[in-house]
């Protein structure tokens, strides 16, 4: 799909389609992260900080229980 900006005010907006908002469950009030590597943007809704948090703490489990395990198999 390519998109355009189009003129808003002083700024550029960046129009997103009604199916991809409720594919990702983007609400208007929904915050929204942006990150680039100077080449890529990529627009994601935020993260929930306590979600991530009990993510990292199963994958620091994970590891912690099978990291040689995982080191022979990426070998």
């Amino acid at each position: 799909m390519t998109k355009n900006l189009i003129k808003h005010g002083n700024s550029w907006a960046l129009i997103i389609d009604r199916p991809i908002l409720d594919l990702l469950k983007i609400k208007p009030d929904t915050p929204l992260e942006l990150v680039t590597n100077g080449d890529v943007l990529v627009i994601h809704p935020q993260r929930d900080e306590k979600r991530q948090k009990e993510f990292q703490a199963a994958l620091d489990e994970v590891n912690s229980l099978y990291s040689s395990t995982l080191k022979r198999l990426a070998d």
